[in-house]
C-alpha cells in the first residue's frame, strides 16, 4: 500500500543539516518527497512510498542519530500523488 503524508518537524532542523538528514534515510527506503525549510523554522517533510518505509522514516525524524534537535512532529495524512525522486528546498 502506497501511503503519503506531510510531517512538519519543530525544534533546531534548520542550518544543522536535517533536510540532508532526511533524504538520507528516504533514499535508503526509496521513498519520494522533499523536506523544506519553513520560514518559522520548521521543517516540512513529505513522504511517499511503501507503508512501512514511510513509517519507519516518520520514526526516525525525532529519533536517535536525528540531524539537529528535533522536537516534533505533526503528521498528516494525503492521497499519494505518483511523486518521484527526493528534493531539497
Amino acid at each position: 500500500m502506497t501511503r503519503r503524508v506531510v510531517a512538519l518537524v519543530s525544534g533546531e532542523v534548520q542550518g544543522v543539516g536535517y533536510r540532508w538528514f532526511v533524504r538520507g534515510l528516504a533514499g535508503e527506503r526509496g521513498l519520494a518527497g522533499s523536506a523544506t525549510n519553513l520560514a518559522d523554522g520548521r521543517v516540512e517533510v513529505v513522504l511517499e512510498g511503501a507503508d512501512d518505509d514511510v513509517r519507519a522514516v516518520v520514526d526516525a525524524l525525532t529519533g536517535p542519530g536525528a540531524a539537529g534537535a528535533p522536537r516534533d512532529v505533526a503528521l498528516t495524512d494525503q492521497d499519494p500523488v505518483g511523486e518521484e525522486g527526493f528534493t531539497t528546498g
